[in-house]
């Protein structure tokens, strides 16, 4: 009899092309003492790509100063048995022991999985709260939110968010309902979802204001599909978008995931990877747009890895980071790269 494939060990569409990235111009490392919290990457056991402990700190030791990080939710480990809603509460689990074998400091001075977030269906309403006490639980003083991904798109040439979202999920009764329990238990929610749904994160922050949400990826961008040839269209929307989306003071950005293939820039389809000033003024643009409508203290610089190893290596990337906030002061730069991530996800 065949055994049903589990959540963790499917098979990821897209996977990084290590031969590819083994061409990238080894570049000095900018500002190497410069300490550095990476808000966003995950950890996973795919049937075809495997990125857990070992992995992450190969990248996050390339050469820049990480000094702890955040893992987010990516439906990794999730329990085998036991009621459907408590089920991710296994990624909590795992994240979790990551991050004990890595305060044991026998991996290095990285502390990984400092912070953890992960999954809970928000269409759940009041009753969302179990689940949540249940992720505090169990991570043991890290858990510090969830992301319940919405992001959705008529075109068949966009795929849906990792949770296969419905049309308008963040104004249905429910998820708000749901996402107002975070505000309640003080932990934080994560807007994952498509530049053309930002005014539905607009909304939502403004119906749940007692809760902390933060805005993956600068909001979503999309370069595929109907979009791919639109890219000035693109632009000037989702920059209209993101300026009212800043006026809402409970809303955070995290800078990044421009690397991804649903994105516009296509670095994966080089044939050596891009340098890190390729990176900066192809991102600059769009950075900058996200650091001018929240500012310094609400933003901050993700790897998103691996997913973004489609496009350029940890040390790179990091380095076009830099190079990008070559002219912020050192306490807008402290916040950038550090200051926010810790504030926001009460790092110690």
């Amino acid at each position: 009899m065949a055994t049903a494939i589990t959540v963790q060990r499917q098979r990821r569409q897209f996977v990084p092309d290590e031969a590819w990235l083994a061409k990238q111009a080894k570049e000095p490392i900018l500002e190497p003492d410069l300490p550095i919290v990476d808000p966003h990457h995950h950890l996973w056991d795919h049937a075809n790509h495997r990125y857990l402990l070992d992995e992450l700190l190969a990248d996050t030791g390339s050469g820049h100063n990480i000094t702890a990080t955040v893992y987010i939710d990516c439906r990794s480990m999730y329990r085998a048995d036991g009621p459907a809603e408590m089920k991710p509460v296994g990624e909590t689990e795992f994240a979790n022991g990551v991050a004990a074998m890595s305060a044991s400091g026998l991996y290095g001075p990285t502390r990984a999985c400092a912070g953890i977030v992960s999954f809970v269906d928000m269409t759940l309403g009041a009753r969302a709260r179990a689940v949540l006490e249940a992720h505090v639980a169990a991570g043991d003083g890290r858990f510090r939110g969830i992301r319940h991904a919405g992001g959705w798109d008529p075109s068949p040439d966009v795929r849906n968010s990792h949770t296969n979202p419905p049309k308008d999920l963040y104004a249905q009764a429910n998820y708000r309902e749901g996402v107002a329990q975070l505000g309640a238990l003080g932990l934080t929610y994560e807007a994952w979802q498509y530049h053309p749904q930002l005014k539905e994160v607009t909304a939502l922050a403004r119906a749940v204001p007692q809760t902390t949400m933060i805005l993956n990826h600068c909001g979503g961008p999309l370069g595929i599909g109907p979009y791919a040839s639109k890219k000035d269209e693109v632009f000037a929307n989702w920059k209209a978008d993101m300026a009212e989306l800043g006026k809402c003071p409970n809303v955070v950005v995290k800078l990044g995931g421009l690397g991804m293939d649903i994105g516009m820039f296509g670095h994966m389809h080089r044939p050596v990877p891009p340098t890190s000033r390729d990176i900066a003024d192809a991102w600059k643009p769009w950075i900058e747009t996200c650091i001018e409508a929240f500012g310094a203290d609400r933003c901050m610089f993700e790897s998103n890895f691996p997913v973004d190893k489609l496009s350029t290596g940890y040390a790179v990337l990091y380095n076009a980071f830099k190079l990008m906030a070559a002219g912020a002061s050192a306490s807008e730069k402290a916040a950038l790269f550090r200051d926010t991530a810790r504030r926001v996800y009460r790092l110690p």
